[in-house]
């Protein structure tokens, strides 16, 4: 089963009058490390900008990686500024991989420093002059449930939760469940979980198989679903990324390059309502 977006038709992301009509902004969430949200997040933006769409990339995790792995300028203005208000069009780094709002380790205290009344939506007040440009944004989330990812479910429009098959990959998926519930029902309406995405994935291990079988009862319980690609796990992943370069033009014959490839396209129909 594939989840209907608010998208009735693929017909919302055309232009008019050279606007977006709509834009679909996914968050790559889960509250642990290690479960392929950056490289998720990574692939997806590249992807989708080789198959033609104007696609920015927002980098909110505090270690930089998906800014260091798109050789964006991390001691540039980026994200830090732009939720303090700077015009967030002027703190766009357009690189070979793709036009991105860089993190750095200045918003390592974010929780902290933004503590003001309405410091929920600083990202969606960034990102609102930017919709008419992009017809995808991707949010690459920190591990962690603070300010920085509350600010990206105000903000987008869908998530990703990507996961391992592993019980502490699990533990924190009812309280993010949880979380996004809250926020569709008080402020953001649209918010929904687009699936559940399982990567790193080894099918020989007899441990990952019996909880792919949890992870999708759990989907279940959650009113979403399972994507029907699997990401394998591969050393690919972890060399493009130290290589700086994207995982389809590091090596596109990998079984991760190709397992995101049609989890791209199985992304792509959400928005026709398949």
């Amino acid at each position: 089963m594939t989840n209907k977006l608010c998208y009735d038709t693929i017909e919302t992301l055309i232009k008019k009058g050279g606007k977006f009509l709509m834009t679909r902004i996914t968050a790559i969430i889960n509250q642990k490390g290690g479960v392929g949200k950056t490289s998720t997040a990574h692939s997806l933006s590249t992807g989708l900008k080789m198959k033609g769409y104007d696609v920015l990339v927002v980098d909110c995790d505090p270690q930089d990686n998906l800014s260091y792995a798109m050789r964006a300028d991390t001691y540039s203005n980026g994200l830090h500024e732009a939720l303090n208000s700077m015009e967030a069009s002027e703190l766009i780094q357009y690189t070979e991989q793709g036009d991105i709002i860089s993190s750095s380790l200045k918003l390592t205290n974010a929780d902290k420093e933004f503590d003001d009344t309405g410091r929920e939506q600083l990202l969606d007040r960034a990102l609102k002059p930017l919709k008419e440009k992009y017809s995808h944004i991707i949010i690459d989330c920190p591990p962690q449930l603070g300010i920085l990812t509350i600010n990206a479910l105000f903000a987008c429009t869908d998530t990703v939760i990507t996961l391992t098959a592993d019980m502490f990959a699990l533990q924190g998926l009812s309280q993010i469940a949880r979380t996004i519930s809250k926020i569709r029902e008080f402020y953001n309406k649209e918010v929904n979980i687009a699936g559940l995405l399982l990567c790193r994935h080894n099918s020989r291990s007899i441990l990952s198989r019996d909880l792919k079988e949890v992870i999708e009862s759990k989907a279940i319980e959650l009113s979403t679903s399972v994507f029907n690609t699997i990401i394998r796990d591969g050393v690919s992943v972890r060399e493009s990324q130290t290589q700086r370069q994207s995982l389809s033009t590091y090596d596109e014959l990998s079984n991760p390059a190709l397992d995101y490839k049609a989890f791209i396209n199985e992304y792509l129909k959400q928005e026709k309502g398949e």
